[in-house]
């Protein structure tokens, strides 16, 4: 049997090939790294360094008019989840009249993120209710809103089993 000597040309192409593939494989792990986990907490890191003077104004609003905002959220068996907030002035009388809503977010994947629509059901009492939500950690965020400004907002670490 006879054997083909091993020429300059096949080792080359040898090693083109066994770094074409490392590379490829590199570039390609890269890409599905980066499309899963920016690492990025926000959109536009930029636009909300703007805003950051905007934040920090309104959370001394909202410190001064010391509302009690409770809320209590609830996973159901079906998977789906009931927010309840009760929302109290400083004097401890009903808030009413001020749209509230409600945002379930994963600490790990924003594309797992869902919105709570939540509707006056009582004098300063809201209810909302969110379908398929996934037992672990989540942020819950409350806003609230009064003639289009927002004069409330929480975000609380919540586990849900």
């Amino acid at each position: 049997m006879a054997t083909k000597p091993l020429t300059g040309t096949k080792v080359f192409l040898m090693l083109v090939a066994f770094f074409g593939v490392v590379i490829g494989v590199n570039v390609t792990m890269m890409k599905l790294a980066i499309a899963t986990l920016p690492g990025t907490d926000v959109d536009s890191p930029y636009a909300a360094g703007l805003t950051y003077d905007r934040e920090i104004s309104a959370a001394q609003d909202q410190a001064a008019r010391k509302w009690q905002v409770d809320a209590h959220i609830e996973r159901h068996a079906d998977g789906g989840a009931a927010l309840r907030i009760d929302a109290r002035d400083a004097s401890g009388r009903p808030l009413t009249g001020l749209k509230f809503g409600g945002r379930l977010e994963r600490p790990t994947d924003k594309r797992a993120d869902l919105q709570v629509e939540l509707t006056e059901a009582g004098i300063g009492i809201y209810r909302g209710n969110a379908a398929a939500v996934a037992p672990g950690q989540w942020e819950l965020v409350i806003e609230g809103e009064s003639r289009g400004t927002r004069v409330f907002m929480s975000r609380n670490r919540v586990i849900l089993n």
